[in-house]
């Protein structure tokens, strides 16, 4: 996972990389939680361009930083879903709170 801070926007970039299952998102979740916490960003796009696989604990780590963001007043994202990870999404209801948006460069 990769993080990054646009100080002129206010807005945090995470891109994910490989897989987002039960192994990898507690280091994920302690990660971003500490970014938000120091960053404060008003926008958190999460870029899925490099995950081959996600699982059910991807959504929890979506949806827990979704809350973080509710309580300082910033939105987030979602950019670069291949069509496995938008059926997971969408199955989830993810979309009904996070705007997706299709490929960026």
């Amino acid at each position: 996972m990769i993080c990054e801070f646009q100080k002129d926007t206010k807005e945090m970039y995470v891109k994910f990389e490989g897989e987002i299952d039960h192994h990898t998102c507690q280091i994920m979740k302690n990660e971003l939680d500490y970014e938000i916490h120091r960053n404060t960003p008003n926008k958190l796009v999460f870029d899925f361009k490099n995950v081959k696989f996600m699982d059910s604990s991807g959504i929890g780590l979506l949806i827990g930083r979704y809350k973080s963001l509710l309580r300082i007043g910033a939105d987030a994202e979602i950019i670069n879903a291949n069509k496995e990870v938008k059926r997971i999404l969408d199955m989830a209801g993810i979309f009904k709170i996070m705007l997706i948006k299709e490929e960026i460069a």
